[in-house]
């Protein structure tokens, strides 16, 4: 008999998220995916001029802030008619490309490394570096003291757990440092937008304020430390516990899914548009001796409310979508709705990227016997940040060359005011995934907005014909040996850096088949 098990909420995770399994012979035989909250921040832009979209929507996550605000701005371009000048693309660029840098390395330390290793390992440390032993002088105090969060509470270590004394030690000393890095990273986004968290200077047409050498200088400084910790620690940790203690989850595949990926492209390196960091593509059932990447149509995408929290309709494209809740409905279990891309569920993040991308890095990974999973897309996040990082030292040496040229522009002055009637569409990627942000513009006034976030696509529940979303399909066949220690169920989920809006967050009654962990 299949054993129920609900983890609610999934911890080290942006937002409440729910995780429902059903378990039989030690394995994961069926998966729900519910998102335990309802933002309506599109209801709430309905009738609003649509310049204050991009501060609104910023406030959909104070992680996410700027990815949002810059979708949202595009959104309006598009709209608006508006031609951001190459110089206001450069600065938007720059102001990612901290995100990627600030995001990337504190999902992999902060909210995933945890869940392969054993922290408690530490205490058997023996060397005689001081900082190390400063490391576990601390956390020695911290467990005589009870009070060790948040290395506590835990799963149980598993045989997939690194335990060597050495390794786990230095790889907390590494946690720590990741911490450090994450503040100074977040100011480089504040050189750009004024302050962080909710930037200031990104709007329809382009940016607000004129750079000068200085804020270069500094971004480019900053940017020199940023390179140094990304290069020397954060990517040789990935790549040393995804092809060493963590090889044998690589090449089982933990966590792959239905094996389709989407990327909607994003951060030019030219003005034209031609080249991108990220390009756009679509592969549908990953091949990996041979991928196959299609064009992205962004008409193919719609969004199914069969199994949420809203009222009944069919499959819409976002541009018809609507944020009607009906809390009584019948069968539904989120208040995540379920995009899908030519009517197929989708992977959106920095592995569906990588592979769009033929990244010549993680096709050398799967050549060596890895499978797409949770240890893949670990490797595929550290490896893009790098190129984030390169293409950041590309955009400083190009705007200060834009900057010399005589009549340098970054904002387009002439679509400012809102069109009577307009319609359009902000495509990004998030470090989480793709982003989509679409606006009706009615009267000089918003008459609908939506916004699919990288979320949606990956924690999506099943569709009309039944289909589960990512999260869910990854989990089916996941070992689950001990019930009372679903440890690679969260290291699944967490893969994907999981980011949900904050909002309410609903309780179900215990039963006698439910066991309920709110442990990390």
């Amino acid at each position: 008999m299949a054993k129920k098990i609900t983890i609610d909420p999934v911890t080290r995770i942006e937002g409440h998220l729910k995780i429902e399994i059903e378990v039989e012979g030690d394995k994961v035989k069926n998966a729900w995916s519910s998102g335990t909250m309802a933002r309506g921040f599109e209801a709430l832009l309905q009738g609003k001029d649509p310049r204050d979209a991009p501060f609104v929507t910023s406030r959909f996550c104070g992680v996410c802030y700027s990815v949002h605000q810059l979708a949202s701005a595009r959104a309006l371009d598009a709209a608006f008619g508006a031609k951001v000048p190459w110089g206001g693309n450069l600065i938007r660029n720059l102001v990612m490309g901290a995100q990627y840098i600030y995001d990337h390395p504190l999902h992999f330390y902060q909210l995933s490394a945890l869940d392969y290793i054993d922290i408690m390992a530490i205490a058997n440390y023996n060397g005689k570096d001081k900082d190390l032993l400063a490391v576990k002088n601390k956390v020695v105090n911290l467990v005589k003291s009870k009070d060790t969060y948040p290395l506590t509470p835990r799963y149980k270590p598993d045989g997939f757990c690194v335990k060597d004394p050495e390794v786990v030690i230095t790889a907390f000393k590494h946690y720590i440092d990741a911490m450090k890095m994450h503040a100074h990273a977040r100011n480089m986004g504040a050189i750009w937008g004024g302050h962080t968290p909710h930037y200031q200077n990104i709007v329809v047409g382009g940016v607000t304020s004129y750079p000068d050498i200085n804020q270069v200088a500094r971004f480019r400084t900053m940017l020199d430390e940023q390179a140094k910790f990304i290069n020397e620690v954060y990517i040789p940790d990935v790549l040393a516990f995804g092809t060493g203690p963590l090889w044998e989850l690589a090449k089982m595949g933990l966590g792959g899914g239905h094996y389709n990926y989407l990327s909607y492209g994003a951060l030019e390196k030219d003005p034209e548009g031609k080249s991108l960091v990220f390009p756009p593509g679509v592969i549908m059932g990953l091949n990996p001796a041979n991928i196959k990447v299609e064009p992205f149509d962004p008409q193919k995408i719609t969004e199914s409310v069969k199994y949420a929290w809203y009222k009944e309709n069919k499959p819409v494209h976002p541009y018809q979508g609507e944020q009607v809740f009906d809390l009584d409905k019948k069968e539904a279990y989120t208040f995540v709705k379920a995009p899908r891309y030519n009517g197929k569920p989708m992977e959106v993040g920095p592995l569906a990227r990588m592979l769009v991308a033929k990244n010549p890095s993680v096709l050398g990974l799967v050549g060596k016997g890895a499978k797409p999973g949770a240890v893949a897309r670990h490797a595929a996040r550290a490896i893009e940040t790098k190129l984030v990082v390169d293409a950041c030292y590309q955009w400083c040496d190009m705007l200060l060359s834009e900057m010399t040229k005589p009549g340098f522009k970054i904002h387009d002055k002439e679509h400012w005011d809102p069109p009577e009637r307009g319609m359009g569409a902000g495509f990004y990627e998030a470090p989480r995934g793709a982003l989509g942000h679409w606006i009706e513009v009615e009267g000089k006034k918003i008459k609908n907005y939506q916004a699919v976030v990288p979320s949606t696509w990956n924690a999506s529940p099943r569709d009309e014909n039944g289909v589960r979303g990512q999260y869910e399909e990854s989990l089916i066949g996941a070992p689950v040996p001990d019930p009372e220690n679903p440890i690679n169920v969260v290291r699944i989920i967490r893969s994907f850096d999981p980011c949900l809006a904050c909002a309410i967050h609903l309780i179900d009654p215990k039963t006698n088949e439910i066991r309920k962990f709110i442990i990390e």
